[in-house]
């Protein structure tokens, strides 16, 4: 069989299934290669995904057993390898209780829809040079797209389970993934303006062709986007929708079982999303300055998302969890006013560029050093504007002491 011949080449996996796929032209109806490919792109995704999900789980938690100088698990399989899926096992096995005063058919569909959207971005993320399941020419438009249902699953679990903390936290979440979309959308703008594309693939080779990557260029917009990603992925320190010291456990605090798994699996597959789209955009995706030939492009972008993801795991184990003012005044605040500048500089950029036809191997290292300084000075100076950086503004005592009776230096206030 032709599709055999070409299995030995692991640097594009694509060859093995476009010779199937023209095997089955030849010996099929004319509609069999389109489905096909459909379903072994679908299983292939979501096989890659439950993998890295089981595999980073088991990471995560080490990790954080070291950050918090512990073991983390160790007891199931070796090194507790097994841990995440004698995890899974149990969460399949569990009761899944549904109240009797929920909107049963939302609560119902809410976990299968907040999974869903992480799945579907996959399909435009190119994994190497012909390697992707819809490569479409509005790649960017899509991501954005999928990206803004999530708010929705979100808000039907909190209302559907008739529960006021519930309630509270779904409430809570789309207030603040509204919040960070806007700037989110405007990080990604600036990639657009610089490609003139939003062809996933296309991005890719333009960095590619320039032998550069767009980190360099939108340093800023990289940071704000790596940001507004841990909101959407309620990460901590910005899990405010389940601080289970305020609200028990947020929008899926009525869910047990493997509804519960489900925005548990959802978090974890829109992580994998956020550091794909990054490694896409920001990073060459599966380029790096001429490595790819000899080393396969997919495992190139793998280690790339990964290691985003460990900078999530990272933020996790490090800083505190943030309160709702300061989570929300931070997009608005924040992150949107310095969007919109560096979208400005990324446009006056590219037109100073276009209008002298000035060669990019000259002008690229100049906007890169210029934009390093430029996202160094707006956050410096943004922060000085809103006060945050004036040391005679902090409060040297905690607020209310004498009238909570507290104790300061070991003496009553």
């Amino acid at each position: 069989m032709i599709f055999l011949a070409e299995w030995w080449d692991l640097r594009d996996l694509g060859n093995a299934v476009g010779a199937f796929l023209e095997w089955l032209g030849d010996h099929g109806p004319d509609w069999l290669p389109y489905t096909a490919s459909a379903v072994i792109g679908s299983i292939t995704l979501l096989v890659f995904l439950v993998v890295s999900l089981l595999m980073v789980a088991w990471a995560e938690r080490r990790l954080l057993g070291r950050i918090q100088a512990r073991l983390g698990p160790n007891r199931v399989g070796p090194w507790g390898l097994l841990q995440s899926v004698a995890d899974a096992i149990k969460m399949l096995t569990k009761e899944a209780i549904t109240s009797a005063n929920v909107d049963r058919w939302v609560f119902w569909l809410a976990p299968i829809l907040v999974a869903v959207p992480a799945l579907v971005v996959f399909a435009v993320l190119p994994f190497n040079e012909g390697m992707v399941l819809a490569d479409l020419n509005v790649g960017v438009l899509f991501v954005v797209a999928i990206g803004s249902v999530t708010a929705i699953p979100i808000f039907m679990a909190g209302w559907s389970s008739n529960n006021k903390f519930s309630l509270l936290g779904a409430m809570r979440e789309v207030a603040m993934l509204i919040s960070y979309e806007i700037p989110q959308v405007l990080a990604l703008l600036g990639v657009v303006i610089f490609t003139n594309t939003m062809r996933m693939s296309g991005i890719v080779g333009w960095q590619d062709d320039h032998n550069t990557w767009l980190i360099f260029l939108q340093p800023l917009a990289v940071l704000i986007y790596f940001i507004a990603g841990a909101v959407e992925i309620n990460r901590t320190p910005t899990d405010i929708a389940e601080a289970e010291s305020e609200i028990v456990a947020g929008y899926h605090t009525e869910y047990s079982g493997i509804k519960f798994g489900m925005f548990w699996v959802g978090e974890y597959f829109a992580g994998f999303a956020i550091a794909a789209i990054i490694a896409t955009l920001y990073l060459g995706g599966w380029t790096l300055w001429g490595l790819e030939e000899w080393v396969p492009g997919w495992i190139i972008f793998l280690a790339k998302l990964y290691a985003l993801f460990w900078f999530f795991i990272w933020m996790r184990g490090t800083l505190p969890r943030l309160r709702i003012d300061q989570l929300m005044g931070f997009a608005w605040k924040f992150l949107l006013p310095l969007a919109l500048i560096n979208i400005f500089f990324a446009g006056l950029e590219v037109l100073l560029w276009q209008e002298n036809e000035l060669a990019a191997e000259a002008v690229l290292p100049a906007f890169a050093i210029g934009n390093l300084v430029l996202a160094v000075g707006l956050i410096v100076a943004w922060a000085r504007f809103l006060g945050r950086g004036r040391p005679q503004w902090r409060p040297t005592r905690a607020r209310l002491v004498k009238e909570l009776g507290a104790v300061v230096y070991g003496q009553e206030a």
